[in-house]
């Protein structure tokens, strides 16, 4: 299959997906956001006006931003450090915050555009009551014409309650409420072959699938702010494709960007969805939300059935059991050179499979005392990464 598409496929593919887009989310990182005086409220009015003009085109919108450690650095008089503790980046969002919220109130007020804020933690997705319930006040937000304003609540976020990045934010809630397209703007114009400055790279304008050669490309491109970098941004794309969208990846300070992108231009790196693979929203909870607890080493009699048949994980192909967990935790299935084939839900703990592994479905009662499953993994509960290198995400 070929990656990268030529000029006129790949401007017909995207001014196609362009057009059918009705629910966009747009992320804009601190590269962009932000100057050496802290917020750069023009490129934030001019974010406002053109959120707007989609918005007024007839499509819903959802801005991810960052900004607000810049923001409130600023005010406080903070210089960066190289090793700052995670307590001083949490009071620097906590004053930079509301900042950044009356920036965009102004901007977008000018417009007679409304906006909501909506701060997140990792365990406000990674708990399916509370993942429903986001989902169920951004799709009101829509109801109401509002433009919903999310950011990670960085002022509360332990590290284990965070995201990796907001470009990994942008693309769970991309995938969460079935958005056709997400667009991440940065302070670079695409992803290229090679070293941008390397007179023989060139500029990859559309891909059609994100594989290994194409997230070796990320290693060439830089970012001069933020924490995700162009690889957390490749790493998205393919979690948005996973879920059967498109992405874009462009320039965010160049003015007028979105208009230039609904009207054809070829500007920035857009992928496109991989609608072979296309995977639910349950499935992309389990997937991508959830973070593993756990690792099930499968043999190779197990990988082929997984990736060939679609049946569930039994017993008899488990080898070997890591880390500690519970019943219904979410686990991760590799093979016995520790590639990544399946996410899924364990329907024992770690503990009984250490027990039942390697056994036949018929013998689980007599090991265990009883038998609540046949599979270790039931398939409505295994997602599988088609042979990919997902397990960065």
């Amino acid at each position: 299959m070929t990656l990268q598409l030529s000029l006129e496929e790949g401007l017909f593919q995207r001014q196609t997906l362009y057009d059918q887009a009705r629910r966009v989310v747009v992320k804009v990182g601190s590269a962009v956001l932000t100057n050496d005086q802290g917020l750069d409220k023009g490129v934030v009015a001019q974010l406002a006006r053109q959120l707007t003009f989609l918005k007024n085109s007839g499509r819903e919108v959802i801005l991810i931003t960052s900004g607000a450690v810049a923001a409130g650095r600023r005010r406080l008089g903070k210089p960066k450090s190289a090793h700052e503790a995670l307590k001083i980046k949490q009071a620097l969002a906590a004053t930079g915050q509301g900042l950044l919220m009356q920036a965009y109130e102004q901007a977008f007020a000018r417009h007679n555009q409304e906006v909501a804020q909506l701060l997140l933690t990792h365990a406000d997705l990674s708990n399916r009551r509370r993942y429903l319930n986001v989902r169920n006040t951004l799709i009101t937000l829509f109801e109401f014409g509002v433009i919903p304003i999310i950011n990670e609540n960085d002022s509360v976020s332990a590290e284990e309650l965070r995201f990796s990045d907001n470009d990994t934010l942008a693309a769970l809630m991309t995938n969460m409420i079935g958005a056709d397209m997400l667009l991440i703007l940065t302070d670079v114009d695409c992803l290229y072959t090679g070293n941008p400055t390397d007179p023989d790279s060139q500029p990859v304008y559309t891909v059609a699938r994100i594989d290994r050669s194409i997230e070796a490309m990320a290693g060439h491109t830089t970012s001069t702010l933020g924490t995700g970098g162009m690889g957390a941004k490749i790493r998205a794309a393919k979690m948005v494709a996973a879920c059967g969208g498109s992405s874009f990846i462009g320039p965010g300070k160049r003015p007028d960007i979105l208009q230039a992108l609904f009207s054809g231009e070829l500007v920035g790196t857009f992928f496109l969805p991989d609608v072979s693979r296309a995977i639910n929203q349950r499935k992309h909870w389990i997937a991508y939300v959830l973070r593993p607890e756990g690792e099930l080493v499968v043999d190779t009699g197990a990988v082929h059935a997984l990736e060939e048949k679609g049946t569930s994980l039994l017993p008899s192909g488990v080898i070997e059991v890591r880390g500690r967990f519970g019943m219904g935790a979410p686990v991760h299935c590799v093979d016995s050179e520790g590639g990544l084939i399946a996410a899924g839900l364990s329907n024992y703990a770690a503990a009984d499979i250490v027990r039942i592994k390697g056994k036949q479905t018929t013998e689980i009662a007599a090991v265990l005392g009883h038998k609540d499953h046949d599979e270790i993994i039931h398939r409505d509960n295994l997602v599988l990464f088609g042979g990919s290198s997902l397990g960065s995400l």
